[in-house]
């Protein structure tokens, strides 16, 4: 099986790498740069910009029985939510879909899968922490909370039309808050767990931790894992979707610290300063996913985060040793 991972040097594209590879593909990667933590294990890695056209039309250079496009601007509340990356989040990742799509049809590629995210939701339907309403069904009337929900919406008809006009067969997920190991932590772009799982291993002797908000905004996590699982079962099955690929596990994020400060087992207090949060409550529906190809995750929040954190801790102390002798 020839397979074109999109966004191969991300983060869950990484991950998505190793799982193809060691299942007996051969995978070609594709990003502008080449994954952070751990060399790729992709038979081919081309480093490139998949807003140019030529480029994009150069790896797609033969028929791929799967096409993975992961690829986008994106990055954790911090990045999406301040309103100072929109533009660039608008412009970059709809180019990026324009292109891929059309390849795909000139190069026939068999069946693509693009990566949606949870915030395409309606922003009006996520209001109560303890009952958001993320149900594939009530993306419409569409009203999300950020730009980058709305190219996200964009791009899921994008594919859905070259499917009916041009019969490129797609698979379209709506992602809900990935974390695991081999993730950003510390770069601007991390999501809650990683960002909260540094801020605990790196916490002072006060064991004093900075918390956007008051805390009481609900999130569900995915593990890495457990997202690789349900991507491969989602698209190679006759299910086209939209599907949310993701946990209903919700928590708040003052109770995602308690998890993380007994999996450190060091006791933190959180700081709770203004910040961007996002929606007040966001979880993932998973009856449609579970209908259609019977998935379910397998990690608890609590098993994902005892890895997370252990890989985190060890960034923190690597970044410290290498500070301290640079001193």
């Amino acid at each position: 099986m020839n397979v074109l991972v999109l966004g191969a040097g991300g983060f869950i594209g990484h991950h998505l790498v190793r799982r193809l590879a060691a299942d007996g593909a051969w995978v070609r990667g594709v990003d502008l740069k080449a994954p952070r933590f751990s060399a790729t294990d992709a038979n081919d890695f081309a480093i490139g910009d998949l807003r140019d056209p030529t480029f994009v039309r150069h790896i797609f250079d033969r028929r791929f029985d799967e096409v993975y496009q992961l690829a986008a601007d994106m990055g954790g509340a911090g990045y999406i939510f301040t309103g100072e990356n929109d533009a660039d989040v608008m412009h970059n990742s709809a180019m990026i879909n324009l292109n891929v799509a059309e390849a795909a049809v000139q190069r026939r590629a068999r069946r693509v899968f693009y990566s949606s995210s949870a915030c395409i939701y309606p922003e009006h339907n996520q209001r109560d922490p303890l009952n958001p309403v993320c149900e594939e069904s009530s993306a419409y009337p569409a009203a999300p909370d950020s730009e980058y929900g709305w190219e996200k919406l964009f791009s899921e008809r994008l594919y859905f039309a070259f499917m009916r006009n041009h019969g490129l067969e797609c698979r379209v997920a709506r992602y809900h808050n990935v974390y695991g190991p081999e993730g950003s932590w510390n770069d601007g772009r991390e999501k809650a767990p990683a960002a909260l799982c540094r801020k605990v291993a790196s916490a002072g002797q006060d064991g004093r931790i900075d918390i956007w908000g008051d805390g009481e905004q609900t999130r569900s996590f995915l593990y890495i894992e457990d997202c690789i699982d349900a991507t491969l079962r989602f698209m190679r099955s006759d299910f086209a979707g939209p599907v949310n690929i993701g946990s209903e596990e919700m928590v708040s994020i003052n109770r995602l610290v308690d998890i993380i400060s007994a999996v450190a087992q060091y006791e933190v207090t959180s700081n709770h300063i203004p910040g961007p949060t996002g929606v007040r409550g966001r979880s993932s529906d998973n009856r449609l996913i579970e209908e259609m190809i019977g998935w379910k995750p397998r990690f608890s929040l609590r098993a994902g985060i005892e890895e997370t954190y252990r890989w985190i801790a060890q960034q923190v102390r690597r970044n410290s040793t290498n500070l301290h002798a640079l001193s």
